[in-house]
């Protein structure tokens, strides 16, 4: 029976979520002309001088070696972040979601079933590994979908070239957490989602075992999840209890208030394959999801799809946050990352956030500035 249900989940989860044309309510429609304000990318905040940068984006997938070199890119993805390359290395720790392995060869799981699924099997070349090093990613999401494609051997063969260029990661089973210092500050990292091998979305308690005892070790805690539906329609925060292709795919909401309560200082939210809301709770910053970052050709960037925020957040040295922005970017198959001067993907999380949290604690503005509300 699971075989059935993974032989329906593979052939549908696309063609539901981000393959198909975005429907008529989540197709961007004609931006209307910027104020002054909009018309370029949102200054620098005024920062204390004890705080601390942390930018974060959303699924990052170079491109696939599977079932040949046609889906990796003509450059070998060597120029996939110049564009906000400066952005990315500018930040005390910069985060992303690892959407597949670094895997160099190997045969999928459940192989006869993947014959069919091919387009959907991610396997990026172990040399890229340095492509997100240069880039200046300090620590990266396995807790996902696709870093299972190609099973153990990927698994194993992603751990391996991370820790070659010293990149730090978390959410397997087998390295569910890691803790890092930079600047004299000690960070724990921890993610989880609701695919097999990874740290479980669903066991609330174990999460919070987990982040509470990162906690005790360290002086911030950075949680990511992967989780909710996938695609235009799931762009809302349901706070209930998930499902996508008859999988349960946890409440998001839940799950990141029962991580703040544990230490969580800052969370970053992945997997729909759209950018969610954003709050503020017990003055810890809430990402519900950043969408897509940087996924060559095999993720639609049609719509919504294609918007592709960096968020960058600052807080003090007890992890509260302080304020931050939004740079917004968009992508295009054929282009690539692009600066987007009309900032919709900051105009779009800030639409959401003010339908789905009117009460977040959060300002917004359109140019993509962070800050906490005023007191009432």
């Amino acid at each position: 029976m699971r075989f059935y249900l993974y032989a329906a989940a593979c052939m549908a989860l696309f063609l539901q979520a981000c393959q198909h044309p975005p429907d008529r309510k989540a197709v961007l429609s004609p931006a209307p002309k910027p104020k002054p304000d909009t018309a370029k990318v949102a200054t620098p905040v005024a920062l204390q001088p004890d705080s601390i940068t942390i930018a974060a984006v959303g699924d990052m997938m170079l491109g696939t070696s599977y079932p040949n070199n046609y889906t990796l890119p003509p450059d070998s993805a060597k120029n996939s972040f110049n564009v906000i390359a400066d952005e990315l290395r500018n930040a005390s720790v910069t985060f992303g979601n690892l959407e597949g392995s670094l895997l160099d060869g190997g045969s999928p799981a459940h192989y006869k079933l993947h014959q069919r699924c091919k387009a959907y099997l991610f396997r990026m070349p172990t040399a890229y590994a340095g492509v997100f090093k240069d880039a200046g990613f300090d620590v990266l999401s396995l807790a996902n979908n696709h870093i299972g494609d190609f099973g153990d051997t990927g698994r194993v063969s992603t751990m391996h070239v991370l820790d070659s260029v010293g990149i730090n990661y978390g959410g397997l089973l087998a390295h569910p957490t890691s803790v890092f210092e930079r600047n004299g500050i000690k960070y724990g990292f921890c993610s989880f989602a609701p695919n097999a091998n990874t740290l479980p979305i669903l066991n609330l308690p174990n999460a919070a075992k987990v982040i509470s005892e990162l906690k005790q070790r360290c002086d911030i805690v950075i949680v990511s999840f992967h989780g909710g539906g996938e695609g235009v329609g799931y762009e809302h925060v349901p706070f209930a209890m998930e499902s996508f292709i008859s999988e349960k795919r946890g409440d998001v909401h839940a799950f990141a208030h029962n991580a703040i309560d544990a230490g969580a200082d800052v969370i970053f939210g992945n997997g729909p394959h759209v950018s969610r809301a954003m709050e503020v709770y017990k003055n810890r910053l809430i990402a519900y999801s950043l969408g897509n970052f940087c996924t060559y050709k095999s993720v639609s960037v049609a719509g919504v799809c294609g918007l592709a925020p960096l968020l960058k957040v600052h807080l003090n040295k007890k992890g509260e946050f302080l304020n931050g922005r939004i740079i917004s970017l968009r992508q295009d198959h054929n282009k690539g990352l692009e600066l987007d001067t009309l900032n919709r993907a900051a105009i779009r999380i800030k639409q959401l956030t003010e339908a789905d949290f009117p009460d977040a604690g959060l300002v917004i503005s359109d140019s993509g500035k962070l800050s906490l509300a005023p007191a009432i």
